[in-house]
């Protein structure tokens, strides 16, 4: 299996909430989707988050999410699931453009 390079490191500049463990990511490029990150929360960083009250309560701080309790997942981590899940959908810019 051939590993491509990314010419870039991807930041998120939106996440929005959607149900459960889901969350809709946008990047810097544009490339958009949503990810289920119910399966990431292992580990005793994540504990805190399986709480959906408390798995709610992120921010943007980065370039990607973070918990108040300092948990986070690498930006180019969260790029990487969005590709792989075929989710990713360029996002119309203000004047209607889909950028590429």
């Amino acid at each position: 299996m051939r590993l491509h390079r990314m010419d870039f490191l991807p930041s998120v500049i939106r996440a929005t909430y959607e149900n459960g463990f889901r969350i809709h990511f946008t990047f810097s490029d544009n490339v958009q989707g949503t990810v289920d990150l119910q399966s990431w929360l292992e580990g005793p960083v994540f504990e805190p988050l399986k709480d959906r009250s408390y798995f709610q309560r992120f921010f943007l701080d980065g370039g990607t999410v973070v918990w108040p309790n300092g948990a986070d997942i690498a930006p180019e981590t969260l790029y990487a699931a969005v590709k792989l899940a075929g989710a990713a959908q360029p996002r119309a810019g203000a004047d209607g453009a889909v950028a590429r």
